[in-house]
């Protein structure tokens, strides 16, 4: 389902046709980042061992064929198909031991077999390896009653990896898949990007540090410390996080010190249209670039994205549910872009809703959703809360991603598809 442009829509000024011709789409957003943000910094080599989350700068190619050789996939016994002579059974003497780590030294000539283990490599003239269960061994000797097939139980060199394959690409970020491939193909060392330096400034007088005391007009800070885990998560380097002066030459100071030393400078709070908003001001004091300034989705419609000098912004809204959202589209496609990853934007699918929706139409809605099953015709479902409020988290552990309301649904009966972004994309 294509996310569409918001329409006009009588009702409250906030969703009214003159808020809304200057907002643009989700997808005009996310393209505009794909379009503005390259990757910055250089690369470095590390261990493999070390490289977990990072960004591959180089390809990873196989230095030699996975397996190195034709090798014995169970315990058994190696033999020659072509000596097995009429319909058996056959007896074979067990003339070598082979285990893993050594060589195979000699050959098999005509009725013998080799003790072998798994992946020991398989002796000259054998063909074939018959697991030890289909046999009985008395002595030196082995009962075979069964034929094996050419190529049976065999690993066959090459046939995971040739040489000089590309098996890890450029751009990839580097998870436990990758790094098992980077290490059958032999990669000791990679090449990989550094890590996005990030520079986090949370705006708002009356935020106070999570248990800390607190008068009644304060509240709890809740964006410092989900955006941080966020960052984490992301592999990036949280380079400052300070809280944000709430007047505009403290901010002009604050945003000219981090965009000195920060690859990505991100904000929240401060970007609407508010006589307290100085966020947008401060920027512009400093020669910043907007690249946009509002986007018709619900939460999180003042969110921005901009230059200054050679760091980039993005500006996320105060309100917590906002900036969680705006991080997860935004702000995810926006670090992946700067951290030279190939896959930029979140992944999306369609899902079923499980009861019907009544909303107000103008902007698309991204609303908290859980993964309920599948429905009778194997269709993924999904359970939601009735409304998007954009201060409220608590629901939040509950929730396995969001899904897109398009802008001009104003109703969606039970069992509509939407789209549906998963939180976890690995």
């Amino acid at each position: 389902m294509t996310i569409q442009q918001a329409i006009a829509h009588p009702g409250c000024g906030c969703d009214g046709q003159s808020m809304l011709k200057n907002l643009i789409s989700i997808d005009e957003a996310l393209d505009r980042i794909a379009l503005h943000a390259a990757p910055e910094g250089g690369s470095e080599v590390l261990p493999l061992g070390q490289a977990a989350g990072r960004v591959l700068a180089q390809p990873v190619r196989a230095q030699g064929m996975a397996p190195p050789f034709d090798n014995a996939a169970m315990d058994g016994y190696a033999v020659s198909t072509s000596a097995l002579r009429g319909e058996g059974p056959w007896v074979l003497d067990v003339v070598a031991r082979v285990p893993a780590g050594q060589e195979a030294t000699g050959s098999l000539a005509g009725p013998s077999a080799a003790r072998i283990f798994t992946g020991a490599p398989v002796p000259e003239g054998a063909d074939a390896v018959v697991m030890q269960e289909e046999v009985t061994r008395q002595g030196d000797v082995i009962h075979l009653r069964r034929r094996p097939a050419p190529g049976q139980n065999i690993r066959r060199a090459g046939s995971d990896m040739a040489a000089g394959t590309v098996v890890v690409d450029a751009g990839r970020r580097l998870g436990p898949r990758e790094i098992a491939a980077c290490a059958a193909a032999g990669a000791g060392h990679v090449q990989v990007r550094k890590r996005l330096r990030v520079a986090l400034l949370v705006t708002g007088d009356e935020v106070r540090e999570a248990g800390a005391s607190r008068s009644t007009a304060q509240i709890w800070d809740i964006n410092t410390p989900m955006l941080t885990a966020a960052l984490a998560v992301a592999g990036l380097d949280l380079v400052a996080a300070s809280h944000g002066a709430d007047d505009r030459a403290g901010l002009v100071r604050q945003l000219g010190e981090m965009a000195s030393h920060a690859d990505l400078i991100v904000t929240t709070g401060g970007v609407s249209v508010g006589e307290e908003d100085h966020v947008k001001p401060a920027f512009a004091d400093l020669g910043g670039t907007i690249l946009f300034g509002g986007v018709a989705l619900k939460p999180g419609k003042p969110v921005a994205f901009g230059r200054i000098g050679s760091s980039f912004w993005l500006g996320l809204p105060g309100n917590p549910l906002g900036a969680f959202v705006t991080w997860q589209v935004f702000g995810t496609a926006l670090s992946r872009a700067l951290s030279g990853e190939t896959a930029t934007a979140p992944t999306r699918r369609l899902v079923v809703t499980t009861a019907p929706i009544h909303r107000k139409a103008g902007r698309c809605e991204l609303r908290l959703a859980t993964v309920a099953g599948v429905d009778s015709q194997g269709r993924e479902t999904v359970t939601f809360e009735d409304a998007t409020h954009s201060g409220r988290v608590g629901r939040l552990p509950l929730a396995d991603g969001l899904m897109f309301l398009p802008a001009d649904a104003e109703a969606l009966p039970a069992g509509s598809f939407v789209e549906f972004q998963p939180f976890c994309q690995t």
